[in-house]
């Protein structure tokens, strides 16, 4: 048997070298032909470990994503043929494939009435246009779906596996999903027509969200379910029912059940292990004043701002639980490094404000953005103790939409 089949870093430096080679434009037919047994006999922990290796490399990640889709192209026949304990109902996984089945078929309508708008001549082509605008903001509803893996999923994943830069190549990949939308509406608002430019979007945007339906049920998904535990698996359950699903029916709670897999014969439903403790009855002292943890839970919960708690080393320790977020969190967070929490197109951002903070230089950053309708301010504080130790981070996002907009003065007796 082949020694690519057997020693999987042989097998894995003979990717990577293809892989390099193709992004350094030698000939793919050349480069295919001299790897040809690593690449017939590809694992998705080979393509995880090969970009991971690549990103250590210090590929940047725009230059993986700008020649990762020729690459797979190689590569996905192969993928195809791995097999795995493809996730049955009632498992987090099931219903995320569910959803990509609904997500292709939005998309083959939309080219369908891409079709209609350039080769019909008896359709109202305003109509259908709208038609088109519509099936872009449907389209745009699949971030739920993004933003579970994100922060549900891939938390998890960080914390088992040890190659999980790809994992951040992804979110970027998401991200550019995100913007391609949004340009997409823009565009066709502005020119209610199409042309090359939108042509050229659309096919970007459709061969993007095509393979990030494979990268998911050929690559992340099937380590994903040969990593991590059934106690594991419930934990996402429980945040992803949450979270809340797109394009499906939510499953009820009976719905999901998930059977370990020596006691699926038995009949015998796993137990989740909750990590939520009371201490009903303790009061704290805070120097101006004593509280329960209930009321400094429900203080904290009824501030019109979102926290988060980043300790001295770049762990995430607390979110609070507002009735309206701003930008999403789940449990998976608690412990995650915070770097792991931004697309790596920021990530260098975050890492100065930290630097800054924990040198001394700065004790605060500021910025404003406008999403959704609203103006948000976004803000973040150093922690220091009382000797002036650093000791972490809070980031406070408010919206101050009303806030911007008060002029003269409104007393307490002015209150009806």
């Amino acid at each position: 048997m082949s020694e690519f089949i057997n020693n999987r870093e042989k097998r894995i430096e003979a990717l990577l070298s293809f892989s390099m080679g193709m992004m350094e434009g030698k000939d793919g037919k050349t480069l295919i032909d001299k790897y040809s047994e690593a690449i017939e006999n590809i694992t998705p922990h080979d393509v995880i470990e090969m970009e991971d290796r690549q990103v250590k490399k210090g590929v940047e990640v725009s230059k993986i994503k700008k020649h990762i889709e020729k690459i797979m192209n190689v590569f996905n026949p192969y993928l195809e043929k791995y097999e795995w304990d493809k996730p049955e109902k009632g498992h987090p996984l099931y219903y995320m494939m569910e959803e990509n089945k609904k997500l292709k078929i939005i998309l083959n309508e939309t080219k369908e009435v891409i079709k209609k708008i350039e080769f019909d001549s008896e359709i109202n082509k305003d109509e259908e246009l709208n038609n088109l605008k519509e099936h872009l903001r449907k389209l745009q509803k699949f971030e739920k779906h993004y933003v579970r893996k994100e922060n549900i999923l891939f938390p998890y994943l960080e914390k088992k596996w040890d190659n999980y830069s790809p994992l951040q190549v992804m979110w970027s990949l998401h991200d550019d999903i995100r913007k391609g939308l949004k340009e997409l509406l823009e565009l066709l608002e502005k020119e209610n027509k199409l042309n090359n430019e939108i042509r050229k979007k659309f096919g970007q945007l459709f061969l993007t969200m095509y393979r990030m339906v494979f990268k998911e049920e050929k690559i992340i998904f099937p380590i994903a379910v040969e990593t991590l535990t059934e106690n594991e698996w419930k934990e996402i359950q429980k945040q992803s029912l949450e979270e809340g699903y797109i394009f499906i029916d939510t499953p009820s709670k009976e719905d999901m059940i998930i059977k370990n897999r020596a006691e699926k014969e038995k009949g015998i439903e796993s137990i989740s292990i909750s990590n939520d403790f009371s201490l009903e009855g303790v009061f704290l002292g805070l120097g101006t004043g004593n509280l329960s943890l209930e009321q400094i839970k429900m203080m904290i919960n009824n501030l019109p701002v979102d926290i988060t708690y980043v300790d001295e080393n770049d762990k995430v320790r607390f979110f609070s639980n507002p009735e309206e977020r701003f930008f999403p969190r789940s449990k998976a967070i608690i412990g995650r490094d915070v770097q792991n929490c931004h697309p790596p197109e920021s990530v260098h951002i975050v890492e100065n404000i930290l630097d800054s903070f924990k040198s001394g230089d700065k004790d605060k950053a500021r910025f404003w953005i406008q999403m959704k309708g609203k103006f948000v301010l976004i803000e973040y504080f150093a922690l220091r103790d009382n000797s002036g130790n650093y000791r972490g981070t809070i980031e406070v996002s408010q919206d101050i939409t009303e806030l911007r907009e008060l002029e003269g003065e409104k007393r307490l007796l002015d209150w009806e």
